[in-house]
């Protein structure tokens, strides 16, 4: 009954981190980190292929709850990925403990990796040696460049973690006049790259501030599951399984 109790507290744990994750810029299904696709990557665009180490910072405006995740991302021609430990995610309420509990099940690393073309995101887990495959949540993510307009306002230069940038205020409207609103800090010694992005969504400020930012191509095999892997149909699913494996099978 203990170890039952226990996996049970990790799972709810974990179904807390993914809503925090999800407010960050995810899908809401699982803990996706910031989402690239849509009017996002408009903000990349004349940057279709780097890797960087990123620091995703949110605050609810209802509760004034802060919270940050560092990871690190690569994005090549849509198709994103995105590394995160959530041992190190500050500010999130978590039971003395869990991040413990976490890393016995193998759940406290994983990957996030979006393909929008495919309309499909995977949560891989190395740990578990297993991902979940999942549907795209962001209505946007599979439309192509030409299905939004952009406009730029240019609001002064600033200084970003030693880069000189021209600070801009960014408005990405699709053909149904939806609007998605950012300021951007384009780096005029890394190809314009927007080293720091700050956005408002459902109430929330979402911060991203880029840095260690390389162009080299990165590899296509980063954009799907590991070989050899268990493919789950969604969290639940896996986690499912994970469960009855500690508790010794079915039945037990």
């Amino acid at each position: 009954m203990k170890k039952i109790s226990s996996l049970l507290t990790v799972v709810t744990l974990s179904s807390t981190l993914f809503t925090a994750s999800a407010q960050m810029g995810g899908s809401g299904r699982g803990p996706s980190g910031p989402d690239f696709s849509g009017a996002m990557a408009k903000l990349f665009g004349e940057n279709p292929a780097f890797s960087a180490s990123v620091e995703v910072q949110a605050k609810n405006g209802s509760s004034g709850e802060d919270m940050s995740m560092p990871g690190k991302i690569a994005y090549l021609d849509g198709k994103s990925r995105f590394e995160m430990n959530l041992s190190e995610m500050k500010g999130a309420s978590m039971p003395p403990g869990a991040i413990d509990q976490l890393k016995q099940m193998g759940m406290d690393k994983l990957a996030t990796v979006s393909v929008p073309a495919q309309k499909v995101v995977y949560l891989i887990y190395p740990g578990l040696k297993a991902y979940a495959e999942m549907p795209v949540q962001n209505p946007d993510a599979a439309k192509s460049a030409d299905d939004f307009e952009v406009k730029i306002t240019e609001d002064g230069k600033e200084t970003v973690d030693g880069h000189a940038c021209v600070k801009n205020k960014v408005v990405v409207t699709d053909k149904e006049g939806k609007s998605h609103e950012y300021t951007v800090w384009n780096a005029t010694d890394l190809k314009k790259f927007p080293v720091k992005i700050v956005t408002n969504e459902k109430n929330m400020d979402v911060t991203m501030t880029f840095k260690d930012v390389k162009f080299a191509k990165p590899e296509a095999s980063l954009f799907a599951p590991d070989a050899g892997f268990t493919k789950y149909d969604s969290m639940m699913a896996m986690m499912q399984a994970e469960m009855m494996k500690r508790m010794g099978g079915p039945g037990k």
